[in-house]
């Protein structure tokens, strides 16, 4: 199997550095290059058709959002994997908005990022679960205000903490551990959820999490 192809994009050296160190050592993973602004991720990209591609949001000549966008016109699908030091609600929902397949916080675990690498390389969504763990409660709150005009509120109790994990990243065996379920209630529970909230795809669903939850 081919290793994972990652781009590393940070104007901070010290960062590039480390990062690059630490997915050294994750036999599946491979740093294809680095880059140190908007302007030479994209050449990077370009040139070298990495994988997935690890992004801060703020660069010296731009931001991560404006590089994502440009990297969702290339011909080759190159997932984007937002790491920032921001969390704020904002950002989340244009990076998402960008076209971002995932974003994490910088202070996360290291096999955390790898899982989190290999998850959004394999096509899943990823949240950092300190992002989804904050705006759970305002998601609940949403579907409970008989005056929204959010489809959130159209969700079962269940159903929310559901797309939660979804938009967390975690697979149906996964939330129906988490859950107490099985894999086919969870899988239930989320075809209720794209057909109420009219989506078809569990990226869509994880970026109207984010976007209707603040």
């Amino acid at each position: 199997m081919n290793p994972i192809r990652v781009l590393i994009v940070d104007d901070h050296e010290v960062v590039r550095v480390g990062l690059r160190m630490l997915l050294s050592r994750a036999p599946d993973i491979e740093v294809a290059g680095e880059a140190s602004s908007a302007a030479e991720a994209i050449a990077q990209a370009t040139a070298l058709q990495p994988d997935v591609m690890l992004l801060d949001v703020r660069l010296g000549d731009g931001n991560g959002f404006e590089v994502s966008r440009k990297i969702q016109t290339f011909e080759k699908e190159i997932r984007v994997l937002v790491l920032t030091s921001f969390a704020d609600d904002d950002i989340i929902v244009q990076a998402i908005s960008a076209g971002a397949d995932g974003y994490l916080l910088k202070e996360v675990g290291r096999d955390a990022l790898i899982q989190a690498i290999q998850k959004v390389a394999s096509g899943q969504s990823i949240l950092d679960p300190a992002v989804t763990g904050r705006v759970f409660g305002k998601v609940q709150a949403l579907m409970q205000d008989p005056t929204s005009g959010n489809k959130l509120r159209l969700l079962s109790s269940q159903e929310g903490k559901v797309l939660a994990l979804v938009a967390e990243g975690k697979t149906n065996k996964e939330i129906a551990a988490v859950l107490g379920l099985s894999d086919k209630t969870i899988k239930n529970y989320f075809s209720n959820i794209l057909e109420k909230l009219n989506l078809s795809r569990r990226s869509q669903a994880a970026a109207y999490f984010v976007q209707h939850s603040h």
